[in-house]
């Protein structure tokens, strides 16, 4: 109990630190899942709806990189833009620009395995209305968009909760630098280390905390669109 009463004092107090790595993980966080949504639905919506062979194959893929360990992710990237990698030029090693990459090949398998679940399922379920009004193949993209929105927006929602729970590949490729790359999960590894389980337990329940309101926002926007 006394853990909790200074963990509740230190996220009162406003640790410079502490607002730091709040910052850095919600913005790996946001852009990683956003960058993910984009890319995953479409291309999930689009495997979904189509018929054509070979696409078992395409699912068993999708399927194993829907479990890629997170640290064979990290190493992967790390390898690409570390200084003598053919991405190397681009300098953004140990930056929050390349954990969000790293995080993006991490979450995107998800949301586009899922998205293609789902769109699978409810296509099948309007198939023969599809082909009664006769309408074009892009209008039967925007109808089962449309259709599924309240699955997808439970999609996307567990792709941010990945990005924000997972620490294997940002540690790789962010380094855990204080004041840079440093966000809650890899900084309760580090605290809880160091013995200093008082901030590892505070940054423990500001991760609850805002998964909670993420999942509170997610879910009255679920209601708003029915």
């Amino acid at each position: 109990m006394e853990y909790f009463k200074q963990a509740f004092a230190l996220i009162a107090g406003g640790d410079r630190e502490l607002l730091q790595i709040i910052l850095t993980t919600l913005k790996m966080s946001f852009f990683s899942t956003a960058v993910s949504a984009v890319i995953g639905i479409p291309l999930g919506v689009l495997l979904g709806k189509s018929r054509f062979r070979g696409k078992g194959i395409v699912i068993r893929i999708l399927n194993t990189l829907m479990g890629l360990p997170p640290v064979v992710a990290g190493l992967a990237v790390f390898m690409l833009f570390r200084s003598v990698g053919p991405l190397g030029s681009f300098h953004i090693i140990f930056t929050v620009r390349v954990m969000i990459i790293a995080q993006v090949l991490l979450i995107t398998p998800v949301v586009c395995g899922l998205s293609a679940g789902t769109a699978e399922e409810k296509f099948n379920e309007i198939n023969e209305t599809v082909k009664g009004i006769n309408i074009s193949h892009f209008r039967q993209i925007r109808l089962l968009a449309r259709e599924c929105l309240g699955q997808f927006t439970g999609i996307v929602l567990m792709g941010f909760g990945r990005s924000i729970a997972e620490v294997g590949a940002v540690s790789i490729v962010g380094g855990n630098i204080q004041f840079k790359t440093r966000v809650m999960t890899t900084a309760i590894l580090l605290e809880a280390n160091k013995g200093d389980f008082t901030k590892a337990l505070a940054l423990g329940i500001i991760l609850l905390l805002i998964s909670f309101a993420v999942n509170i926002a997610a879910y009255s926007l679920k209601e708003k669109m029915k």
